[in-house]
């Protein structure tokens, strides 16, 4: 395993950085962070050998591509043994048209973010999961009318405190 480094504040300002922009330049990104072009390099490597940096990739405007619906759904499943989780998952994982699939705390059990192309086709993906029998009991469906807000960068230096450094 590998040991996870302490991440300093020019760590910090790196993933941030790198958050906003991963097309950035090696040059780019340490200027911002204020450092030479070495030592910048080193960090980012480090920070991607460490699992800090999963990957690099391009925000696509979807809605140019091709009108979309999203909805969010609560699934409540029928039993909770860790096979009824485990089957469960190992389904949605499956369901290229599931972008998100969160097991949280509260009135039911997984929160699923779709984005399909049209109500119908929601409906017969909902449905096709409902003969499956993969454990659902119940669930809830949430149409998005408007996205006012949606942030892709996570304002990284806010979420620790200032001691943490």
């Amino acid at each position: 395993m590998i040991s996870q480094p302490k991440l300093d504040r020019i760590d910090l300002r790196i993933l941030a950085q790198l958050q906003r922009n991963g097309r950035l330049t090696n040059v780019e990104l340490a200027r911002r962070v204020g450092l030479s072009a070495s030592p910048c390099l080193i960090r980012v490597k480090r920070l991607e050998k460490a699992g800090y940096i999963v990957s690099y990739g391009a925000q696509i405007n979807l809605q140019k591509i091709s009108s979309l619906l999203t909805v969010f759904t609560e699934v409540t499943l029928s039993d909770h043994r860790r096979d009824d989780f485990s089957r469960f998952e190992t389904y949605i994982q499956k369901i290229s048209s599931v972008v998100e699939c969160h097991l949280v705390s509260g009135g039911y059990d997984y929160l699923l973010k779709f984005m399909t192309k049209s109500v119908d086709h929601y409906q017969e993906i909902v449905e096709t999961m409902l003969d499956r029998n993969i454990g659902i009991e119940k669930y809830f469906s949430y149409i998005v009318i408007k996205s006012p807000i949606i942030k892709s960068a996570v304002a990284i230096e806010s979420l620790l405190d200032s001691n943490e450094t």
